[in-house]
């Protein structure tokens, strides 16, 4: 196994223990659970710029990877609902929009048209991984900030999720016949 598949298959073994961490109350427990989240959300660009500069991109890298990053997000996502430190209408957001546009990627991959990452969708993945670190560390950054910086950083994650969202179906209604045929 190359190099680039093993980061991505340690983001993915990273994900039960970030879980544990976060959601058994330990000492210190939360930066903990933000460093393990960090090192696996950085593996995500390490793994791809290796995989390129290396050469060694290969089907399972290209399966694995973008399922890796839904799941350490989605895991967290849930983690934090749980802990009730964000509301669940959110992650209902950004899990819809997940689901949509990878439903339409597969839809026309189907179809032999390969739908690639917008420079919207890698902004919103880093506003996503930023929201949810902030949120992690909220109570630390408490006497720094009058407000729950986490919890505004995340609903700005949630409106860059949607546009984003949007972006990729108005992508594709521009680049498909205009017979008004989506079937």
């Amino acid at each position: 196994m190359n190099l680039p598949n093993s980061l991505t298959i340690m983001r993915i073994i990273l994900i039960p223990i970030f879980v544990v961490v976060i959601l058994v109350r330990i000492p210190y427990g939360d930066y903990i659970a933000a460093l393990i989240f960090s090192v696996a959300a950085l593996t995500d660009s390490l793994d791809g710029y290796l995989a390129r500069k290396r050469r060694e991109v290969t089907t399972l890298g290209t399966i694995l990877d973008p399922l890796a990053d839904k799941l350490l997000v989605t895991a967290a996502l849930i983690c934090l609902v749980e802990l009730a430190r964000i509301p669940g209408w959110t992650v209902i957001v950004i899990l819809g929009r997940e689901f949509a546009v990878t439903g339409l990627r597969a839809i026309k991959a189907e179809q032999g048209i390969v739908i690639p990452a917008s420079w919207m969708g890698k902004v919103k993945t880093i506003s996503q991984i930023v929201a949810i670190l902030l949120v992690i560390l909220d109570t630390s950054f408490q006497q720094l900030f009058a407000f729950p910086i986490g919890l505004w950083m995340l609903y700005l994650a949630v409106l860059i999720t949607v546009v984003s969202g949007i972006d990729y179906f108005y992508r594709l209604k521009i680049s498909e016949p205009s017979d008004g045929n989506f079937g």
